[in-house]
């Protein structure tokens, strides 16, 4: 039987190996992780095949140079999981997944517009991963067998990598710990063959004779490959509320700028290596099967199965976050089961990208411009807020009526909410990709690609100038004698 706390709510029982707890805030007496494990936390969420292509994609697209890949490689990790790491802080001071302590920004019923949008988007991110994952499989099929890429076979690779990723994911934090910690391992050792294969295997002339590119598209070249880490910023939270209070919030933010970068910037690096040799890399519809061509067999394989690996690790952590963040919109359904959801549109995404889309890596730098700007208006507020708040009522986060703390006018903390709103819209009129433009996308600011900082700096001021919104204090609620027996919200 569940204990009672001391004011008679039941408790949420202590974490095993599957993890039971869903949105309700983690007891300090089970605050047991540590600042360090974060670093493979963000090393798995880096291991894509997929920086190749968009290292690649640097030098053939945008023109750079190498030296100015170094700069973009180095940029976009720090800008983007510099981020991750400070809104990660709000984690530990309420012990509660992040678009749970978002519902104290935006207020209970405010907070289901920024979160229906940033579950929309986690869609579209599984399931570049699950394809990038059954890409993966079907390489190594055809290197080892023989056997070419059908319809059939890319369904049964999509159930097969989706279907282990939800098992993952339904798991909870303990098996993404220990995954984590093993794949950083496996994927590190790797990356040192490719790097030392490539380092005697490269035409290093033609390498560093290309000539820079415009400053305009290494900005540009940042926000495309920081967008990957700022999807990333609403999850933050769920992976530091088994943190102590007293944890080090620089630290925090050390180990998750450093689990990122050690892989972005190798990674990076070596796409735009390799994209000298073979410039069909950045643009072609399957983003794994080049590792076959540039890669004898015995690393090729290995490598990719590690990468699967990584990749799986990805969507995991994803559909993870997906969980609590479906749980927020009222979906009562026990964490490890919100997943489903997720796991089933990536499955029908996944199915349609890669048999029905002309483009994959088109659709990825589209998909990835448009996340970063609906991610960053969430970003700003959310930020600002931290900066004001070091305490989250936890019993006012999981109540959803109008007795919460949080409830504030009819459900709404109209400030965020108009901060939110207008820095998305403002955002999208910077911002432009294969099949939209906004009107201003053609300014400065649009061309840069800079559509999404606009959104952080438009929602972190506008929030910070108008009042601020404070928690309504529940109004007495009278008995039939005249007594007051409970508090309701105006």
């Amino acid at each position: 039987m569940p204990a009672e706390t001391a004011d008679g709510a039941i408790a949420a029982p202590a974490e095993t190996a599957v993890e039971t707890r869903g949105l309700e805030p983690v007891p300090d007496g089970e605050r047991t992780g540590r600042v360090r494990e974060l670093v493979p936390t963000w090393v798995a969420a880096n291991i894509s095949v997929l920086l190749l292509t968009m290292g690649a994609g640097l030098v053939i697209l945008n023109g750079l140079n190498i030296w100015q890949v170094l700069v973009v490689a180095i940029a976009a990790p720090v800008i983007s999981y510099g981020l991750v790491g400070l809104i990660s802080i709000a984690g530990k001071r309420g012990g509660a997944p992040g678009m749970a302590l978002s519902r104290a920004v935006f207020g209970q019923r405010g907070n289901l517009f920024p979160g229906a949008l940033i579950w929309v988007a986690r869609w579209g991110w599984e399931t570049i991963n699950a394809v990038s994952g059954a890409y993966a499989v079907l390489t190594v099929l055809d290197l080892l067998f023989g056997i070419g890429s059908n319809t059939p076979l890319i369904i049964l690779t999509l159930l097969l990598f989706v279907g282990c990723t939800f098992v993952v994911s339904g798991l909870g934090i303990n098996a993404l710990r220990v995954c984590s910690t093993w794949s950083t391992y496996l994927f590190g050792g790797f990356s040192v063959l490719v790097l030392g294969y490539l380092l005697f295997n490269t035409d290093w002339s033609a390498v560093f004779d290309k000539p820079a590119g415009s400053t305009a598209m290494m900005i540009a070249g940042i926000g495309t490959i920081a967008a990957g880490g700022i999807s990333w910023v609403p999850s933050g939270p769920d992976f530091t509320r088994y943190l102590p209070r007293t944890a080090s919030s620089r630290g925090m933010v050390g180990a998750t700028i450093g689990g990122a970068g050690v892989v972005v910037l190798p990674m990076v690096l070596m796409g735009a290596v390799m994209a000298v040799g073979t410039p069909d890399l950045a643009t072609a519809q399957d983003p794994v099967s080049f590792i076959g061509e540039l890669l004898p067999i015995w690393l090729a394989v290995p490598y990719l199965l590690i990468a699967l690996i990584g990749m799986l690790l990805i969507n995991s952590m994803s559909m993870y976050s997906a969980g609590f963040t479906a749980q927020t919109l009222g979906i009562k359904v026990p964490r490890a089961w919100a997943v489903s959801v997720n796991a089933v549109i990536s499955l029908v995404f996944g199915f349609l990208l890669m048999v029905v889309a002309t483009s994959f890596f088109g659709s990825f730098i589209s998909f990835l411009t448009l996340l970063a700007v609906a991610f960053s208006a969430w970003i700003g507020v959310f930020g600002v807020d931290m900066l004001r708040r070091r305490t989250y009522d936890g019993a006012a986060l999981l109540d959803t009526t109008p007795t919460s703390a949080y409830w504030y006018r009819g459900g709404f903390a109209w400030q965020a909410m108009t901060a939110w709103a207008l820095a998305l819209v403002t955002g999208l009129l910077f911002t432009k990709v294969d099949w939209f433009s906004g009107p201003l996308a053609s300014t400065w600011i649009g061309q840069n690609g800079l559509g999404w900082v606009t959104g952080i700096v438009t929602s972190g001021v506008l929030y910070a100038v108008l009042p601020r919104t404070a928690p309504v204090e529940p109004a007495p609620v009278p008995s039939e004698d005249g007594a007051s027996v409970g508090t309701l919200s105006n």
